[in-house]
């Protein structure tokens, strides 16, 4: 597996982004085509109308169910890794950052971790700052 790294942290699902969505493309263009040049107006014009719907609810759901599950597990991940390292709760100081901040950080290992945290209290950074400021990435090969 490739090392992953502030560049290739970004993730596609091939089956979701290159086939159901080029379809769904294809099939929209399509519509749209024939409801400017057919005698049929309404007809594409409302088959069109269905697949932009189809398009909109498909993007949404997918992002919906898949990034609100995994941002409550990384934020578990965090508090855990920081009470490990630390013996005191995260939630004491959670509040003061953003969630871009939070999943940031999980890209630190062990050694970086807590002086990250202290410099992103200190000079509030954002979240892509501290994807950036990470010497020795740690990995998320399972995110969604």
């Amino acid at each position: 597996m490739k090392v992953q790294s502030y560049k290739n942290h970004i993730r596609f699902y091939p089956s979701h982004h290159f086939i159901y969505y080029p379809a769904l493309i294809f099939f929209l263009s399509f519509s749209i085509y024939f409801a400017v040049t057919s005698p049929y107006h309404l007809i594409w014009s409302f088959i069109a109308i269905i697949f932009i719907f189809l398009f909109c609810l498909a993007y949404m759901l997918r992002q919906h169910y898949a990034l609100i599950l995994q941002n409550r597990i990384v934020k578990l991940e965090l508090r855990y890794r920081y009470y490990t390292l630390t013996g005191t709760r995260f939630e004491t100081i959670e509040y003061k950052f953003t969630d871009d901040q939070i999943f940031a950080f999980r890209f630190a290992p062990d050694t970086e971790f807590l002086p990250l945290i202290e410099r992103a209290l200190a000079e509030n950074l954002s979240g892509d700052a501290i994807k950036k400021a990470i010497v020795n990435w740690k990995g998320d090969y399972n995110r969604v």
